[in-house]
């Protein structure tokens, strides 16, 4: 293996001197800090000044095969590295604005459920490491695109891909498997960041009586209603009666981790959100509580194993699974874990132990909440893609706000059985969209200290792809019509907007080059939604030579 010491020295440096100026004028991994926050301390761009902004640089990625673009650029000292949907990372210099190189990786076998998208890379001294739509990790020489390793981390035939960013702890590197669509065992997998070798795996589908925090494993406690108290209209008695018929359904029960887990040094956890269960909607061959579906949980950093867990929905049957990254912060003093589910609730949970501290109000309508799926087909909002889709929260501590990208879509569960096949979708059942019923997307400012919506904006399209929000008192997300907006994060107040030409559906980040504050976000579209796709990554700042530093409102 080849190792480049002078790049590895200064990254360790970097590391080492860190500092809250170094660390906020980079943007080094894809939730912007350990936590997930996605909450930049840079203050130059405010709202006093945002609606100056203007594109100052403007990458054209190239690449002739367009998908779902969800990159957030990662930008370390003077480079800034770029992934699109079919695997071509790029590094581009930022003082000349040039691409410096570019790996495209050659795909093998690709099997996955809603368009091909990649989140991006994690950067680990001389390395940049991007997982692939062929369940690959590859670990690329930061300053050249070199492949330095390449390995298989699951199967691709079976249905099993990686679409989101690894993490990197210390000397690990953490990576997370998508295909719970196909009746993939999900993983979470450890890598050695320097050789690729595996330190430890956690499944996702505890075997029965398989972990010690999962006493009964797979089957979980057999409860009836969500922890937090909402009915899910279950048949405990039918499911526990044909619980040895289907005593197997563990080894094909999904729960993909396909969005980057946070992390708290200080308690040595990682959180992550799981996915579905397999199949999506037909839960009379899996009975129990399908652990650890659809959960919040904490793993151990160290070992790999299980701290605690919170199921937002036991036995999901309406594919409301977790998929929102987790984001730690603290409230009140204490160390909480924020959550935005696909049931239009914000969960806050104590990050020590998991127990439930507050459920917030619905950000997204609700209706016949946990309604059976039936043969003629059963109503129920929000519907499958959220709540919260995959796209990422951001949270202002100064504010105490959780920013969700929310989505309303009426939908109609149909049921119907089919049979597992390795490496087809498997459902089990139907969600179809409601002929003639308004679809759009809310975008909410929720208060964590009581669980209240503070502001909402309603959108024309359902949203998708996140937020960035900042201490100068700003929020962007974007939307599927190619708007760019930046909002007042206390207020609501729309303070300006830019529109890329294709859906700005990314999740944004924030960096400082030359005393000067930066913007960027991917614009590139959304295939699962049909929203116009492209390849553009935008790089907004205040017009050179003009004087940023009016200073921010006082939030």
């Amino acid at each position: 293996m080849r190792v480049n010491h002078r790049i590895w020295a200064g990254a360790m440096a970097l590391s080492l001197i860190g500092g809250a100026a170094n660390a906020q004028a980079n943007w080094t991994t894809y939730g912007g800090n350990d936590w997930n926050q996605r909450y930049s301390t840079l203050t130059a761009i405010n709202t006093a000044n945002a609606g100056r902004l203007i594109p100052r640089m403007v990458f054209q990625t190239g690449i002739s095969k367009l998908g779902s673009f969800e990159n957030t650029p990662i930008v370390v000292d003077n480079m800034m590295y770029v992934t699109t949907p079919f695997n071509t990372a790029i590094a581009y210099d930022l003082k000349t604005h040039k691409q410096v190189w570019r790996y495209e990786h050659k795909l093998g076998t690709t099997i996955y459920c809603c368009g091909p998208n990649n989140r991006g890379v994690a950067v680990h001294g001389p390395h940049v490491y991007m997982g692939t739509l062929d369940a690959r990790l590859v670990a690329l020489d930061r300053m050249t695109g070199d492949v330095v390793w390449d390995i298989e981390v699951a199967d691709p035939a079976f249905g099993y891909s990686i679409t989101h960013a690894p993490l990197v702890i210390d000397n690990m590197v953490i990576v997370g498997v998508s295909g719970g669509e196909y009746g993939i065992r999900g993983h979470v997998t450890a890598y050695d960041a320097m050789t690729g070798q595996q330190l430890w795996r956690w499944y996702s589908i505890p075997e029965t009586g398989d972990d010690a925090v999962a006493t009964n494993g797979w089957w979980g406690r057999w409860t009836p209603a969500t922890p937090d108290g909402a009915d899910l209209h279950r048949d405990i008695a039918t499911e526990k009666a044909d619980s040895a018929k289907y005593a197997d359904a563990w080894t094909r029960g999904g729960g993909g981790v396909w969005m980057t887990p946070a992390y708290d040094k200080a308690l040595g956890l990682i959180y992550v959100a799981v996915g579905n269960p397999s199949p999506d909607l037909d839960g009379g061959i899996r009975p129990g509580d399908n652990l650890f579906t659809d959960c919040v949980v904490a793993i151990d950093a160290k070992t790999g194993k299980t701290r605690w867990y919170y199921q937002t929905v036991p036995h999901d049957v309406w594919d409301l699974d977790a998929v929102s990254p987790p984001v730690v912060t603290t409230l009140g003093g204490k160390k909480v874990v924020v959550h935005a589910g696909k049931t239009a609730w914000v969960y806050v949970l104590d990050a020590a132990t998991g127990r439930l501290v507050r459920r917030s109000d619905a950000f997204t309508p609700q209706e016949n909440m946990f309604a059976l799926p039936s043969a003629s087909g059963s109503r129920m909002l929000p519907g499958a893609n959220g709540g919260s889709e995959w796209s990422p929260i951001s949270v202002s501590p100064k504010l105490g706000y959780a920013f969700t990208a929310g989505l309303h879509q009426p939908m109609n569960y149909i049921t119907h059985t089919a049979p597992w096949e390795k490496g087809r979708l498997w459902l089990g059942s139907a969600f179809v969209a409601i002929p003639g019923e308004t679809q759009y997307g809310l975008f909410s400012a929720v208060n964590l200290a009581t669980g209240k919506i503070a502001w909402q904006k309603k959108v024309d399209q359902p949203m998708m792809g996140g937020s960035l929000s900042t201490a100068g008192g700003l929020t962007f997300t974007g939307e599927g019509n190619g708007n760019f907006n930046a909002y007042n994060s206390a207020t609501g107040a729309l303070v300006w907007t830019f529109n890329g030409g294709a859906g700005c559906n990314s999740a944004p980040m924030s960096f400082m080059r030359g005393g000067e504050q930066f913007i960027a976000v991917a614009c590139g579209g959304n295939f699962q939604l049909s929203y116009p796709l492209g390849s553009a990554v935008f790089i907004f700042g205040l017009p050179k030579g003009s004087t940023a530093a009016a200073p921010a409102k006082k939030q």
